[in-house]
């Protein structure tokens, strides 16, 4: 399960392709002439990732309201931060060698070692807050920067022209996508994680080549292919958000609020992308 990959194009050196013809934005057009854009986000980027494309930049340009997954305004809000750490810390005295196997616990006993972090925090951690720690070191060693990725250089630029914000979800909604996981699952992404440390660097990459020359179809694969080995995941981290997303991008164009919509490339593409969703609701749906 490449869980790496999931996290990246969900929740990667950018290397522009010459004159791509398509690019990882679409234009929702609804019946009252009102337009929303849709952009697949890679949460983690390099720096030789921008410029990004300049049709993107546009389409931004000509937007009144930026929608991302939560708004990113949250997270520095030390209360709302304080009660996000809590739900993800092990309680009632609990550590993370009792919650998984004697094998699981040793690669990251190893791995948290070999990264310099300490045990007794990493031991506090649920296992889904442990994967995601474990795999900020291996992409930053690499250079990808959360603070470069695409929703965060948007949101960024919203707020120096004051331009209205607002989230799909909540940060609490989002986090319990993982928290309320079961144990058995939490683990095997745990699993998932390590097993992919050391080989998915050159996935990332291969991501973040396919958003920028926009082919919807090597994204696809590389995305959703590990999500049909968990039914429950798709379910939990892809189709039950888009599914809530729909009705939010519909407000968007019957309100006439010019939305830029901006959520992981993993959201764009696939039988249950929002792309396709709104399609089957009538709008007229155009990758760009």
């Amino acid at each position: 399960m490449r869980f790496v990959l999931l996290f990246v194009a969900l929740l990667s050196s950018g290397v522009h392709a010459q004159a791509p013809s398509k690019h990882f934005l679409w234009k929702v057009e609804a019946p009252n002439g009102s337009t929303a854009y849709l952009v697949g986000s890679i949460h983690v980027l390099t720096p030789d990732a921008y410029p990004l494309p300049a049709p993107i930049d546009k389409a931004f340009g000509e937007s009144k309201t930026l929608v991302e997954e939560v708004d990113l305004d949250e997270m520095s809000d030390p209360m709302l931060m304080m009660a996000a750490l809590a739900k993800a810390m092990l309680a009632d005295g609990k550590t993370l060698d009792q919650m998984v196997s004697a094998e699981t616990y040793a690669e990251v006993k190893k791995r948290a070692e070999g990264y310099g972090m300490p045990l007794a925090a990493i031991n506090r951690m649920k296992p889904w807050l442990v994967a995601v720690t474990l795999m900020a070191p291996t992409l930053q060693s690499s250079g990808f920067r959360p603070e470069l990725g695409i929703d965060r250089h948007y949101f960024d630029r919203a707020k120096e022209k004051n331009m209205k914000r607002q989230g799909l979800e909540t940060l609490a909604y989002q986090l319990d996508r993982f928290d309320q996981m079961s144990p058995k699952l939490q683990e095997d992404l745990l699993k998932a994680t390590i097993d992919d440390l050391d080989t998915q660097v050159s996935g990332v990459k291969d991501m973040v080549k396919a958003w920028t020359s926009g082919d919807v179809s090597t994204v696809e694969k590389l995305t959703l292919t590990a999500f049909l080995e968990s039914p429950e995941l798709y379910q939990r981290l892809l189709l039950e958000r888009n599914q809530n997303w729909v009705p939010l991008v519909e407000k968007c164009l019957t309100d006439n609020a010019g939305c830029f919509v901006v959520v992981g490339a993993a959201h764009l593409v696939g039988k249950d992308g929002l792309p396709t969703l709104l399609a089957k609701k009538g709008f007229k749906v155009t990758q760009q």
